[in-house]
């Protein structure tokens, strides 16, 4: 299997198929992969294994992320294998030479970094120095060589290196040891055209890859100091993000720029932000799971989120956490208006939390349960006086029961969302009335989150509540954050849940399948479009459908949609797997009945959050 692999990875680079995804990668980060990744193996040798950070490194790089940490795992894991005393170093400098004179990449560069890996093992003889490059080549390659392998690890990393825009270069000597160097430009600028003599492959030409279009915009983050107020801007459009860095300093702030959702949720997690603008098309994953990200974490939950996008899809944004929804383009005065919105709701005050519950039993029930110091509670027991509530002054959220004395919740809903002042109030709904499907469809249209009473009811009123009203949940009481805690890091939600699994390469169900059951879920499979209608049809008891788009013969949208033509399947959530975030494969997947939508690879922890997601709803 290991075979495979490597051969595919390499024919796939020669191909051309591969293609670079740079982002923002700190060298923090590469440092604790490889400490997670090798530690265990130098204590395993009775190696030392050293890493070493200079104090005049950079805070990141510009690159691929996954395709450097693929190199130098293959780096290292080689100085591992051919060391059985001594130590292995790794060492990332700023390089002001050691690559080949005709790299051009490298030597336009505003700077270049070296990665080494050094090691005391068996060495490499100097006529075998250039072929250990080549595909299924290795220095020790008798019938009776004492090290295992497919002499394909070298050859994979140098056409990662050539990809990446830089190169691999060796230093070594039998007995003394190796040191290979990875060098790359700090910001990745294309591949190079030109390869190092006497590495060029022999199976197919240079691989040259376009420039990306993304352009730098530069942002405050090196003069942000701890604890100051910042906007983190997430926009792939360079020029929108200049104009809304530039409204940010008007205000006053602090602006950070980011423009692909990883490098998002890196500044998220490092700096804070007071509060965050949100465009939903981004190069390397949708809007839509950055702010799924943020509001399962509980340490950023309560990070106003604005969204600023092209697409109307206002409904989807507020229901999943968002703090407001505009549409582009807009003009200065609107954009100013939506960030004095989201900055003055992000200063800190008590919040206004509305509970209309008739009976007063579960109304004190309701209060003591959500109550703390950084929320207000108004509770009334009448349509009437919910309006009156209402009207009298703003408030953040509200909880509603829908058996009222005097009205239905179905009318106050309604009355409430005719009122352009209440429109986008946020609305939980928490009853223990039981809802047709109709009612739930009148419901979802016009409530937040709808919350049936039950076993879970507690917590998740707590839970939906706390995000709506964007409290910082690591701040109430021990009790109310365990309670939150068992909502979202146990497997309650999953066990137990029947899941059908459609994609047509039998790897990737089985990585799901294993994910699955490990969560204690009933998990079946189809390898086409065709039979997973049929077993939707036969079996009525699936609650979620993991969905492939790219399938021979009929597709995943087809699929979707033949399975929503029978009105039984109408509410089945069916969450959409596909190889890339394009603009327009959302609407393609939510058109075809797609409930939500995730790219591969499939992050397992992304995944596993959207199915509680859907499974809670």
């Amino acid at each position: 299997m290991n075979l495979i692999s490597d051969i595919l990875d390499l024919s796939k680079i020669e191909s051309g198929t591969v293609t670079v995804e740079p982002e923002e990668v700190l060298f923090t980060n590469v440092r604790d992969a490889m400490e997670r990744s090798f530690r265990h193996v130098a204590e395993g040798r009775n190696l030392a294994f050293k890493i070493e950070l200079p104090p005049d490194l950079p805070r990141h790089l510009i690159t691929d992320s996954k395709r450097l940490l693929q190199v130098l795992k293959n780096l290292l894991s080689n100085a591992f294998k051919f060391t059985s005393q001594g130590e292995v170093v790794f060492r990332m400098r700023p390089a002001r030479g050691g690559w080949s004179l005709d790299r051009s990449v490298l030597n336009n560069a505003a700077s270049v970094i070296a990665f080494e890996v050094s090691d005391t093992g068996i060495g490499i003889p100097p006529e075998k120095q250039k072929i250990i490059f080549e595909a299924f080549q290795q220095a020790d390659a008798g019938t009776s060589r004492r090290f295992g392998g497919t002499g394909l690890g070298l050859a994979i990393s140098r056409e990662l290196a050539n990809l990446l825009g830089g190169e691999i270069r060796l230093a070594s000597a039998p007995n003394q040891g190796s040191t290979f160097t990875l060098y790359l430009p700090l910001t990745y600028a294309g591949s190079p055209v030109v390869r190092e003599p006497g590495l060029q492959s022999t199976h197919a030409a240079p691989i040259i890859l376009p420039t990306p279009k993304s352009e730098e915009v530069p942002d405050d983050r090196a003069s942000l100091q701890p604890g100051e107020p910042s906007i983190l801007i997430i926009e792939d459009d360079p020029h929108y993000a200049s104009v809304l860095l530039s409204v940010v300093r008007e205000n006053g702030f602090k602006g950070l720029v980011a423009q692909r959702g990883n490098v998002a949720l890196s500044l998220v997690k490092e700096f804070k932000p007071t509060a965050i603008t949100l465009d939903i098309f981004l190069p390397d994953m949708l809007g839509w799971t950055v702010l799924s990200h943020l509001k399962l974490d509980p340490a950023t939950r309560h990070i106003p989120v604005q969204i600023i996008t092209v697409e109307e899809e206002r409904q989807h944004g507020l229901e999943r956490g968002a703090f407001a929804y505009v549409v582009k383009p807009l003009t200065t005065e609107e954009l100013q208006s939506a960030f004095d919105r989201v900055l003055k709701f992000a200063r800190p005050h008590v919040k206004q939390l509305l509970v209309v519950e008739d009976n007063e039993v579960e109304r004190q029930s309701i209060i003591e349960l959500l109550n703390y110091d950084d929320v207000e509670i108004t509770a009334v027991g009448t349509g009437a006086q919910a309006l009156e509530a209402l009207h009298a002054r703003p408030f953040d959220c509200a909880v509603l029961d829908l058996r009222l004395p005097d009205i239905s919740g179905f009318e106050l809903l309604e009355q409430i969302r005719q009122e352009p002042d209440l429109r986008e109030l946020p609305i939980v709904v928490f009853t223990g009335k039981e809802l047709s499907e109709e009612e739930e469809m009148q419901l979802r249209k016009m409530a937040k989150s709808i919350i049936i009473k039950g076993v879970q009811s507690p917590e998740r009123l707590l839970d939906e509540t706390a995000l709506f009203l964007h409290r910082v949940t690591t701040q109430l009481p021990e009790a109310k954050q365990k309670m939150l805690e068992r909502l979202h890091r146990t497997d309650e939600a999953l066990a137990g849940k029947k899941v059908l699994v459609v994609d047509d390469d039998v790897r990737n169900i089985f990585a799901l399948t294993s994910l699955l059951e490990r969560h204690s879920m009933k998990v079946r499979s189809s390898e086409t479009g065709r039979e997973a209608v049929d077993l939707v049809e036969q079996d009525p008891d699936f609650d979620m459908v993991l969905m492939d788009i790219m399938m021979p013969e009929m597709d995943g949208y087809e699929t979707m949609r033949t399975i929503r033509q029978n009105p039984r399947h109408r509410l089945l959530p069916m969450i959409a797997l596909t190889a890339k975030a394009m603009k327009g494969d959302r609407e393609k997947c939510l058109e075809a009945g797609a409930s939500d939508y995730i790219a591969k690879p499939v992050n397992t922890e992304q995944l596993l959050s959207l199915m509680r997601v859907w499974l809670h709803r």
